[in-house]
């Protein structure tokens, strides 16, 4: 199920695009695209999906998206309903960002929000409450008003009490980005031998290690022990084949993903995803979850 990708439209003389929509409407569908997103929900309840994160929504629930996060919201109403406005939308590019940096060293106090907003960030009421102003006024504003707002909207968020990180491991690392050194090394090669039987000491063998000073670099870079770490990065990839290979049954992909046995991979994905591998697998298949109009 390939999400499609959502044409962000920055008009002429602007550095984001800051909009609002009802419901239903064209962009309300599994997508993705390479801007910033902040998204908050004025209208109505139902459900979100942010990577392979399931979720209640309800006026008021503030998200901040990084980019290509696949991602969707989708309102419980009535079939012939329709609201006027459901969600305040700012989105903004990488590169707006990087050349603010650039020349603002002051940039650098929201770079943590901005890296840890690639797994998706959930607010609580209070940081929605006081960014929902600043959005409504954001829409009509122009000039350096209008950028003032941006800028204040980010060090909300940025000082806000710490939100709650949505998507799974494998969205937040880049296999390509990591470097040839150290515990990097060895989570890559964790990554591509995932379902064999890889203990501390091969890794810790691995980078030229002893295996309580790997143990312990490895705690503090992906702060958790290898093996809960490994049972993560397992699971994410259950839930990949679990949308991709409809016709797999749960006990196989247990196996495949390297569980050795079911009651043991149950326990895991129910403990991290907060239900069922077959719950999952359901909820983003009912109802036509990814067509045009889900």
């Amino acid at each position: 199920m390939q999400p499609d990708l959502e044409l962000v439209h920055i008009r002429k003389g602007e550095s984001f695009a800051a909009w609002m929509h009802g419901y239903p409407f064209r962009t309300v569908r599994w997508h993705y695209h390479p801007e910033y997103e902040i998204h908050l929900v004025v209208d109505t309840h139902g459900t979100f999906y942010i990577g392979d994160h399931i979720g209640d929504f309800g006026p008021g629930q503030l998200i901040m998206t990084g980019p290509n996060l696949p991602q969707n919201w989708i309102s419980h109403i009535g079939p012939d309903e329709v609201v006027a406005a459901r969600s305040y939308v700012i989105q903004f590019p990488e590169s707006f960002i990087e050349d603010a940096a650039a020349s603002m060293p002051e940039m650098e106090a929201i770079r943590p929000l901005l890296e840890r907003s690639h797994r998706g960030l959930l607010f609580d009421d209070a940081t929605g409450e006081a960014v929902k102003p600043l959005m409504r006024e954001l829409f009509e504003a122009t000039g350096l008003r209008r950028l003032s707002l941006f800028w204040e909207v980010l060090d909300v968020l940025a000082n806000a009490p710490e939100p709650e990180v949505l998507a799974s491991l494998s969205y937040e690392l880049d296999l390509e980005a990591l470097s040839e050194s150290g515990v990097n090394r060895a989570i890559a090669y964790l990554r591509e031998n995932l379902t064999e039987n890889i203990d501390e000491k091969d890794l810790a063998e691995l980078v030229n290690q002893s295996q309580s000073a790997f143990s312990r670099a490895f705690k503090r870079h992906t702060g958790s022990t290898l093996v809960r770490y490994k049972n993560q990065l397992r699971v994410d990839l259950a839930c990949q084949m679990l949308l991709t290979r409809p016709e797999a049954k749960v006990a196989e992909i247990c196996y495949e993903v390297g569980f050795s046995n079911l009651s043991n991979f149950n326990r895991h994905f129910l403990r991290l995803k907060g239900m069922s591998p077959s719950q999952f697998r359901a909820t983003f298949a009912a109802n036509g979850v990814f067509s045009e109009t889900g």
